[in-house]
């Protein structure tokens, strides 16, 4: 490990790695207009993303007028097949995550994924961006009874990464609750899907770009 105080790094996916912003924006709009509903810009979807495509749609259903009772049950799946078969149309990594990767395999540090997102579609999701050989291992929305910001889905990733020192990257709330909960240290990056100013998620770190990542982990 050459004296890096971490084993194992874990990461968010939507928001985190990847901007998939486009993507999920166009599954809810597609939705919606099975409503004939007007569709919503990404800026209103933005904040929406974070606990699963359930809870997303949902709250795109209640922007533009409203949760008719069973609606969510019913367009859910319809959201699913959309998104699965558009999932990278418009979706493109953050900058510098490939060489923070690459910085950090050369390091012999695990690198895994917690996400809300259903474990098969994120899956599918990174493999498109050839990420997901190099996680140790990837634990969905679906994976165990409970989901971010719970924090088992992170003892499981420490476990399932063969225990270690472990540090935690997300953007958003249940990303920072989830690691403090699992006793982790916790860094949001500001670049994205945030429903308040990065410094105020209460992460341990702050960054701005994946540049900063290792010589951060290096640092503490």
């Amino acid at each position: 490990m050459n004296g890096f105080p971490f084993a194992i790094v874990g990461f968010d996916l939507d928001g985190t790695l990847i901007d998939t912003l486009g993507d999920l924006a166009a599954a809810v709009n597609h939705t919606l207009t099975l409503m004939d509903r007007a569709p919503l810009g990404e800026d209103a979807v933005r904040p929406m993303i974070g606990r699963g495509a359930k809870h997303m749609l949902e709250e795109g259903l209640r922007a533009s007028g409203g949760v008719p009772d069973g609606a969510v049950e019913r367009l859910y799946p319809e959201l699913l097949h959309f998104y699965e078969r558009h999932i990278a149309g418009n979706s493109r990594l953050f900058p510098g995550v490939v060489a923070a990767l690459d910085r950090l395999d050369a390091l012999g540090v695990r690198t895994a994924v917690v996400t809300n997102k259903a474990e098969h579609l994120a899956r599918l999701l990174l493999a498109e961006f050839d990420l997901a050989d190099r996680m140790a291992t990837i634990i969905g929305g679906d994976t165990l009874e409970v989901r971010k910001p719970s924090p088992e889905p992170i003892h499981a990733m420490v476990e399932r990464c063969g225990r270690g020192h472990a540090a935690f990257v997300g953007d958003s709330i249940y990303d920072v609750t989830a690691a403090k909960n699992a006793g982790v240290p916790s860094i949001a990056v500001s670049f994205g899907f945030l429903d308040r100013p990065a410094q105020e998620l209460g992460a341990d770190h702050v960054i701005d770009h994946y540049d900063e990542l290792v010589p951060l982990l290096a640092s503490l």
